[in-house]
């Protein structure tokens, strides 16, 4: 079952970061709280419609687009890879 409070955290997150913007700054584009993003991308707020559409103007996306399951994966891909250098690195450092 897909999530959407798990997608939009992850996507929220990651065009933020594309966009080079901190939490603070993307709050103060759309004249909100930093930490009602932080909520946003720890899943524990779900924002309203006009919020959505809000950040995807400041992100320079399309409010759909905040749902996509591509930048996601993306995301998840990049976790996971690190996630085995970080193993090997450390079987490697054992093995020696």
């Amino acid at each position: 079952m897909v999530k959407l409070r798990a997608i939009l955290a992850k996507n929220l997150k990651a065009y933020r970061k594309e966009r080079g913007l901190s939490q603070f700054k993307l709050a103060d584009m759309i004249d909100t709280a930093p930490n009602y993003i932080a909520l946003i991308e720890a899943e524990k707020r779900f924002p309203t419609d006009k919020m959505l559409e809000k950040i995807a103007t400041a992100l320079k996306k399309e409010p759909y687009e905040l749902f996509s399951i591509k930048p996601v994966q993306k995301e998840w891909q990049k976790e996971i890879l690190a996630e085995i250098n970080e193993f090997l690195n450390q079987k490697i450092k054992t093995s020696f």
